[in-house]
């Protein structure tokens, strides 16, 4: 049992897929000041806490954990009723990625994925999906690797966890496009394609949404001023309920058919004035250089 006089501190439960990026995310903690607690047993997490709570030197602990553990789940929700009974609050990171790009990590590591045994890849992440699946519903903050590089990831995990005593949210504004599915990690999905279509003007057909005559045409639409004015103001409306649940990062996702043309232009614009209204805001284009 931990005393109740000790001062508390933050503990963020590191977890999720193979490849996703776990240990990235552990090393970004670790810079920001987190002490980093890496390949726990869910069982000797109560242990471990109890051992560095208290300390001077640590008010910040991010335990990193897998499923290799067969008894993961049974060990991790006994210990995480115990540690909330000791009024020990544990916020979950869980990272995500498509299987194409985690098999396609795998592949280029030459390493084997831990529960696929004599079988395929594509079988060891299956049984880890469905292992994982409980763990991933009840995450306080979901990250989809599939598109990031290691620099983005960084920025993410620094703008969920990295300024703790700052009541803001920070936000990422991520274009996509629909027919490559909605991104998984997404707190609010726009859908943008109620605007006319650049792709259908030969002389933009080949630019982007970060090209100026792309965004004038895209952004000059009377609906698509309308529909940023409403959005801006909603998501200012959400932002300071989400800070006070406990919730300081969201994902901001805005679509439409390709991610090339109209969601980016927008996702470019809602960022910037997500900004002037003093939300930190990162901007990903998850489908943009798709084919």
């Amino acid at each position: 049992m931990v005393s109740s006089d000790v001062a508390p501190f933050d503990v963020v439960l590191v977890t999720g897929m193979s490849g996703a990026g776990r240990s990235t995310a552990a090393h970004v903690l670790e810079d920001i000041g987190w002490f980093v607690i890496d390949n726990l047993p869910p069982s000797m997490l109560q242990q471990a806490i109890e051992l560095v709570r208290g300390s001077e030197d640590i008010s910040k602990v991010a335990v990193v954990v897998d499923v290799r553990g067969k008894s993961f789940f049974r060990d991790l929700n006994r210990t995480l009723e115990a540690l909330g009974r000791d009024g020990v609050p544990v916020r979950t990171l869980f990272l995500e990625s498509s299987d194409e790009s985690l098999v396609r990590r795998f592949e280029s590591s030459r390493r084997p994925h831990p529960l696929q045994g004599s079988q395929r890849i594509t079988d060891g992440l299956a049984a880890e999906r469905i292992a994982l699946g409980d763990m991933r519903a009840i995450a306080d903050v979901v990250i989809d690797t599939t598109a990031l590089n290691v620099h983005d990831l960084r920025r993410k995990i620094e703008a969920a966890f990295g300024h703790e005593d700052a009541l803001t949210l920070h936000a990422t504004v991520m274009s996509f496009g629909f027919k490559y599915g909605i991104p998984v990690d997404a707190d609010l999905v726009a859908d943008v394609r109620f605007l006319p279509n650049p792709h259908w003007i030969p002389e933009l057909k080949d630019l982007n949404g970060l090209d100026e005559p792309v965004m004038r045409t895209v952004l000059t639409e009377p609906a698509a001023q309308a529909f940023l004015q409403i959005y801006s103001q909603m998501i200012n409306v959400i932002a300071p309920g989400y800070v006070e649940e406990g919730k300081r990062y969201a994902t901001i996702a805005v679509g439409c058919t390709g991610g090339k043309h109209r969601s980016v232009a927008v996702s470019e614009e809602l960022a910037s004035r997500l900004r002037a209204a003093g939300i930190e805001t990162l901007v990903v284009h998850r489908d943009l250089g798709r084919e």
